[in-house]
């Protein structure tokens, strides 16, 4: 189902790509701040569902994640949701080339043109070029790899090894969620440093104290070499895997690189403090496509807890910089770091501004029933766009914007 928008030759277009928590924020947030009369919206996705990445852990061991269609969400809002995927980006030619989502490739491609871009695209896995990743390990950062996790699980028989390749928030809160869920595995994590050695004594502590209560193994200080059907290959020997589960961090989708936008060495676009692209002022790039400078000028981890920020701030520019408002100064800061270790065990690691961990956690059932909140509040947010905050909607004030001439001026 698409949504239509009233349509005017004077509508300054902007297109959103991506709906994942970032380019479903910016599309509503921007909804909420400009004049329906004055600008076309439109929101392209793959999916017609929102996805909560936060939870793909859980969906990958069998758990159902209740439904968000796109178009529910956005109904009465003034978005226009075009269910296709993204194919190329023309920054010159400020257009998004795309294709229906069972398209063979190549067929049916059709331009979407643009006078603002908000590049929400996100990331997938990184196999970092290990051996074997790509044939034989599974992985969560999309809906569509959770779920052929979740039927090769299925299908292991009790006491088949499993492992987590990965130490960080995804690796330890996927191994967590599997070991509590199927108790009958035999789960293990494989960490390159220590374990929880991004965490404070006492947050590192409770998390090997629940490792330890879901008899997960863990292979600290190890690198991976290759994986196997039946077997990861590490610098300290084989590890059993029946099936094996690859979270050794995020790469950014590679269709900007064959743009002509600055990028930073790992293809994230490079933007000022207002997402703007530091090479194209009318591309604006938010969340894990980023690469946006925090406090001391620490570059933003790829998360949710930077990406729904960076949707605000981008989305406030973007309708200043067109009203002639002042534009935003809030950057973004880290607060903490919530972790869910299964369904009754949680961990909340307090963290300086620029995301270093301080002596405070919080920790057991309390912390599960936070990060819970924290959850069920962000997929709030971005199902209800115009109910989070107050509409203000504002009229455009330049020619040059109302006509679609070019990019807002600074």
């Amino acid at each position: 189902m698409q949504q239509n928008t009233r349509h005017t030759a004077h509508q300054h277009r902007i297109v959103v790509v991506g709906a994942g928590y970032t380019g479903a924020s910016a599309a509503g947030r921007l909804a909420a701040r400009l004049h329906r009369e004055d600008v076309s919206i439109t929101l392209v996705n793959a999916e017609p569902d929102f996805v909560e990445r936060v939870r793909l852990h859980q969906l990958a061991v069998g758990q159902n994640l209740l439904p968000r269609p796109l178009d529910a969400m956005f109904a009465g809002t003034g978005v226009r949701l075009r269910l296709a995927r993204v194919t190329g980006i023309d920054v010159d030619a400020r257009t998004v080339t795309v294709t229906p989502p069972e398209a063979p490739a190549g067929s049916g491609a059709e331009d979407i043109p643009y006078d603002t871009l908000v590049y929400a695209l996100g990331s997938a896995w990184n196999t970092h070029g290990v051996p074997g990743v790509e044939e034989h390990a599974h992985d969560i950062a999309g809906r569509a790899g959770a779920l052929r996790l979740r039927d090769r699980l299925a299908d292991l028989a009790p006491g088949s090894p499993v492992a987590v390749v990965g130490g960080g928030l995804t690796g330890v809160e996927a191994a967590t969620e599997l070991a509590e869920a199927r108790p009958d595995l035999a789960v293990s994590l494989i960490s390159r440093g220590p374990l929880g050695d991004w965490l404070s004594p006492k947050g590192a502590r409770h998390l090997r104290k629940v490792f330890a209560g879901l008899r997960i193994t863990v292979h600290e200080n190890t690198d991976v070499t290759a994986v196997h059907a039946d077997r990861a290959t590490t610098t300290g020997g084989d590890v059993p895997a029946e099936a094996t589960l690859w979270t050794t961090g995020f790469a950014v989708h590679p269709i900007v690189r064959a743009t002509t936008l600055e990028t930073a060495e790992d293809g994230q676009i490079t933007v000022d403090a207002t997402m703007r692209s530091t090479s194209h002022p009318d591309v604006y790039a938010i969340g894990d496509a980023a690469r946006a400078a925090g406090p001391g000028g620490k570059p933003l981890r790829m998360s949710c807890a930077s990406g729904v920020p960076s949707a605000w701030q981008a989305a406030d520019a973007i309708a200043a910089r067109l009203t002639g408002t002042k534009l935003p100064t809030v950057s973004a800061r880290y607060v903490n770091q919530c972790v869910s270790l299964g369904r009754k065990e949680g961990l909340i690691q307090y963290v300086t501004a620029d995301d270093r961990a301080v002596s405070a956690a919080l920790t057991g059932r309390p912390a599960a029933l936070y990060k819970e909140l924290v959850c069920k509040a962000a997929a709030w947010g971005v199902a209800h766009p115009t109910l989070s905050l107050p509409t203000r909607r504002h009229r455009l004030t330049t020619e040059r914007a109302r006509a679609g001439a070019g990019a807002p001026t600074a």
